[in-house]
């Protein structure tokens, strides 16, 4: 007698690993050390990758962008509590706003304290961030703005596909979409929205 057909065989690795995170993230709740250690080599390179274009140098100076990254998601990991996370997704972007909330703090902290060792007393080197170079500070704010007011959906689709460099297979397993059609969809869908809340933030 023939064995029925195994249904994990058509799935692919990026949704095996989707699943896998949300079995981690329960461990990891659990006390399970071994399963956030996981978590945290899974999440920190692209983290770290995207966090590398938001802090200024001035900042940088200051706190390296690394132990930035790794102390945040390290801290949030293990602060989750009751914030039900159903896709990695939703996990990703909790993550991500968690890091710019850290990056913003310590870009604030930094502004405050006055040069030290080789800087320059009258010239500090405040030069903005990769980012702030390429579209500007008040567009950066804009971004940030607009973003925080999309649906979870839309904002989780620009995060994976935009900020962390993501396929379209990733934003696929990322947002539960059936295809990778239909993550393209979604993604240009989101950029619209995206645009439009970032005019309405302009003209207030």
């Amino acid at each position: 007698m023939p064995l029925p057909p195994d249904p994990s065989a058509s799935r692919t690795l990026l949704e095996l690993e989707a699943e896998e995170t949300l079995q981690l993230l329960r461990r990891a709740r659990e006390g399970d050390r071994d399963a956030l250690n996981t978590l945290m080599a899974r999440y920190l390179p692209r983290l770290q990758r995207w966090a590398s274009g938001r802090l200024p140098s001035w900042a940088r100076d200051l706190a390296n962008t690394d132990d930035v990254v790794q102390d945040t998601v390290l801290h949030s990991l293990n602060r989750l509590g009751e914030f039900e996370v159903r896709r990695e997704g939703a996990l990703q972007a909790y993550l991500r706003q968690a890091v710019f909330n850290r990056i913003r703090d310590e870009m604030r902290r930094a502004s405050r304290r006055p040069p030290v060792g080789q800087l320059d007393v009258q010239h500090p080197g405040a030069g903005p961030s990769p980012l702030e170079e390429a579209i500007g500070q008040e567009m950066t704010d804009r971004y940030e703005q607009a973003l925080g007011q999309l649906r979870p959906d839309d904002r989780e689709a620009i995060i994976v596909r935009v900020e962390l460099g993501g396929s379209y297979k990733d934003v696929a397993v990322a947002l539960d979409k059936p295809t990778v059609d239909a993550a393209r969809v979604a993604v240009a869908r989101a950029l619209v929205r995206l645009a439009e809340a970032m005019r309405d933030v302009g003209a207030t």
